[in-house]
């Protein structure tokens, strides 16, 4: 007998039919039970810093228990997601649905429209325990689920406040650092479970947003390295659009010395109000290992700054090569964390039988383009680190290249459950994927979208298309109003195989006219079926 194309066994024949009754099959792990199901997300994570991916960075950045994934597992190389942005990220994955059907297009708390099926609450009425511990990022309470425990919007890294289905509306602080905690919480929570039924829990943690504040034990990690710099952190944007030239973005203009990279002696005050409210909720052990670190460092950088030492380029080096240390530093205690979750489920003899699939919320920029921070339809920030592994059906050390998208994550999960996925999802199941079949009928096209503008940055909206070989983009809308005469209607395209990098805009050669076209008719067909709205 099969369920969803994997065979179950003499002894699960009973259980199958039992599901059947209720419109359900049911898929299963080693052991012959339903699998549980762990989505681990974080914050802005990029795939060029875990070293599984390979790259520059992975030379002298190590993510072993990431990797570890990978290596049992299976790494896909081409995951995007729908809208690079936290908010409308976790909205997707939530609902297997675009932005612009399920209200969440841009970052904050409106958007979202409640009570719209969302697919733990699917998994809930199947018979599953559904948890999600960690980030929420919505602006409403979380639904769908048994247990939920929830940062304060973005939260803290230090000594962060919670709010959970049990404390009645209330946020409470919590002495510790925000990774572990979460990890702690993840960990009570498997332990205290119904362990009659199968469970999924979304993990979702803070790491390694912006202001990249690294916990007491991995403050002075790295310090002595030296990171390769990618090949355009002084990327000009020649023969690009005016978006790439009014955004603020840039590690040269819009990184702060003070709040990014917590010297406190240069800039305004004003502009360390991030860092400051971290340090001011810092116990005083916390802030004397903070200081112990941080102090000698600044007042060498001041000193040197202040000489005239560093300008121009000198400075982006400088800024930089703090930047990626202080954002490793919260990648490693991240990939730490991911390991005693790991190291539970082989404890607890749940490692056969539950789906672990590891990704961020989008992708983030390590220097590309000069660039920090996401947003945009280039690589670095639209492409996302998917890894997934469940023994017996995912073969270890297998590498997935098909185009998969964060739409994906709601239809693989209710499939891999044994639930009916709606026809209203946009996303497809992974599930033969999983297996290392690709079906005939699998997208060859993935359509991106995003929207918020004016807003921190000041990224233009623009959708597109991508292919594995090339992706078109287009720039759309007017700008700020005090800004009257700066609309935009632009277009970009890249040769991905030629140009990886996305250096060269090949729009207007003439070379590519027929994949201009191609692609065009394309993005006006993801338009037309996806219900596109703006145009």
């Amino acid at each position: 007998m099969k369920s969803n194309g994997i065979c179950l066994t003499a002894g699960m024949v009973l259980a199958a039919s039992a599901s059947a009754a209720v419109g359900q099959t049911q898929n299963s792990g080693q052991n012959g039970a339903r699998i549980n199901i762990i989505h681990i997300m974080t914050d802005d994570h990029s795939f060029q810093t875990i070293s599984a991916y390979g790259g520059p960075l992975s030379k002298i950045f190590h993510t072993p228990n990431i990797d570890r994934l990978a290596r049992e597992g299976m790494l896909f190389t081409r995951g995007y997601v729908e809208n690079s942005i936290s908010s409308p990220s976790r909205a997707a994955l939530l609902t297997g649905k675009y932005s612009h059907i399920n209200g969440q297009k841009t970052l904050g708390n409106k958007g979202f429209i409640p009570g719209q099926p969302v697919f733990p609450q699917m998994l809930q009425k199947a018979g599953y325990q559904t948890a999600i511990i960690g980030k929420w990022h919505l602006g409403i309470d979380p639904y769908g689920f048994d247990y939920w425990k929830i940062l304060n919007g973005q939260g803290f890294y230090y000594n962060p406040d919670f709010k959970s289905s049990e404390s009645d509306g209330k946020f409470i602080r919590e002495e510790g650092y925000a990774t572990e905690l979460i990890t702690d919480h993840a960990l009570e929570w498997l332990d205290a479970r119904d362990r009659s039924k199968p469970f999924c829990l979304l993990l979702h943690h803070k790491a390694p947003h912006r202001n990249w504040m690294p916990g007491p034990g991995y403050l002075d990690l790295y310090k002595d390295i030296t990171v390769p710099e990618p090949s355009n952190l002084f990327d000009d944007y020649k023969g690009k659009t005016s978006a790439e030239q009014t955004q603020e973005m840039s590690i040269e203009k819009a990184m702060s010395l003070s709040s990014d990279l917590k010297v406190d002696q240069i800039d305004d005050p004003k502009a360390l109000k991030d860092v400051y409210l971290e340090l001011e909720r810092m116990t005083p052990a916390q802030r004397r290992a903070w200081d112990a670190v941080y102090g000698p460092r600044n007042a060498a950088f001041v000193k040197d700054y202040e000489s005239g030492k560093y300008k121009g380029a000198d400075l982006v080096r400088w800024k930089y090569q703090q930047y990626l240390k202080d954002y490793f530093r919260v990648v490693t205690e991240l990939d730490d964390q991911i390991g005693r979750i790991l190291d539970y489920l082989d404890r607890n003899g749940l490692t056969k039988n539950t789906l672990v699939v590891y990704t961020s919320d989008q992708g983030f920029y390590m220097g590309e383009h000069g660039w920090f921070d996401k947003r945009w339809m280039y690589e670095e920030s639209f492409r996302t680190p998917i890894i997934a592994r469940l023994p017996g059906v995912i073969r270890p050390g297998s590498v997935n290249r098909d185009l998969v998208q964060n739409i994906d994550f709601a239809p693989t999960y209710l499939d891999m459950a044994g639930v009916a996925v709606p026809d209203d999802m946009a996303g497809r199941s992974w599930e033969e994927l999983f297996s290392g079949k690709t079906p005939k009928d699998w997208r060859t096209v993935i359509y991106y979208h995003y929207y918020d503008y004016p807003a921190i940055h000041m990224v233009r909206k623009h959708d597109g298309v991508a292919t594995k070989d090339y992706k078109l983009i287009h720039f759309y809308g007017p700008g700020m109003q005090k800004d009257k005469g700066n609309d935009i209607d632009a277009w970009e395209l890249y040769d991905l195989r030629k140009d990886p990098h996305e250096m060269n805009n090949v729009y207007s050669d003439p070379k590519y006219a027929k994949i201009v076209a191609d692609l065009k008719a394309q993005l006006d067909e993801q338009r037309r079926i996806n219900k596109v709205t703006e145009f």
